[in-house]
């Protein structure tokens, strides 16, 4: 007979670690995997690029006259990539130099210089443009996508790329002289 009074013994626990399937660790390691590398792909997209990285070919410019200007069709050439805007005194600053520099290298033929106009109204560029008589190709920004690439914190910036399309130069502020332009694309040539 069995005492009603009496209350139930616990269920017995078992002393023995629980075990984990090959199958579990396997999953859980597939996802820290993604992880890892999802974090990495976000780091080096919040970078940007850096020295030594390939641009992407397939980042493309209109200028202000319709013109278009695809880096994967530039390969061969050193790329002069200078973000600028109107309202930024230290670039209106840069602005003749920038001009300098581009006569005195436009007939090489293995340079070219983009000017890429970030967060402007194509009326105060264009004026931009004109006041301080620039003939290299200009062109928006539009979608920022130029500046998400390279990651600029502002203006002015620039970044030269190698005759390969690795970016090879970084300028964060403006240049203060022509020759300091004139150096940094020949430091790129190799003529340096």
């Amino acid at each position: 007979m069995t005492n009603p009074t009496a209350s139930p013994s616990p269920p017995s626990a078992s002393t023995s670690p629980r075990r984990w399937s090959w199958g579990a660790v396997l999953v859980v390691a597939g996802v820290v995997f993604l992880l890892v590398l999802v974090g990495f792909q976000l780091v080096r997209t919040q970078r940007g690029v850096q020295v030594g990285d390939r641009v992407p070919e397939d980042l493309t410019l209109t200028t202000y006259y319709g013109e278009t200007y695809r880096l994967g069709d530039l390969r061969g050439k050193v790329v002069f990539i200078n973000f600028w805007a109107s309202w930024c005194k230290p670039c209106e600053e840069e602005a003749p130099f920038l001009q300098e520099a581009w006569e005195r290298l436009e007939g090489r033929g293995d340079v070219i210089f983009l000017g890429v106009a970030w967060t402007d109204t194509d009326a105060k560029a264009r004026a931009y443009l004109e006041r301080f008589n620039v003939t290299y190709p200009n062109g928006p920004d539009l979608g920022t996508r130029w500046a998400q690439v390279f990651r600029i914190r502002g203006v002015p910036e620039t970044y030269i790329l190698d005759r390969d399309g690795r970016l090879a130069y970084i300028k964060i502020g403006p240049f203060v002289s022509t020759q300091e332009i004139l150096d940094a694309v020949y430091q790129v040539l190799g003529e340096q």
